[in-house]
């Protein structure tokens, strides 16, 4: 995780973005940890998920690309993230 950041930052650093969208869940879930450190995620509804990940500041993707599954998806990874 920490050199995914590193490399997130450099890009930062150097005027780059780095855009998210819904297929880069790993990604979405580093800017989840760092927008959101105290959330609840173990209480978290998917829909609120969704709000939380449209609101990121470099998400740019269709909302309506994202179906329970994704969202699913990204919780769980999340959850394994901040547990491991």
């Amino acid at each position: 995780m920490c050199e995914t950041l590193h490399n997130r930052y450099n890009l930062e650093q150097r005027g780059l973005q780095m855009n998210l969208h819904w297929e880069a869940s790993y990604e979405i879930v580093l800017a989840l940890i760092e927008h959101y450190p105290d959330a609840q995620i173990e209480t978290l509804g998917l829909q609120q998920l969704k709000h939380m990940v449209l609101s990121l500041p470099d998400f740019e993707d269709d909302p309506t690309l994202a179906d329970d599954a994704t969202l699913q998806a990204i919780l769980r990874e999340w959850y394994e993230e901040v547990s491991a």
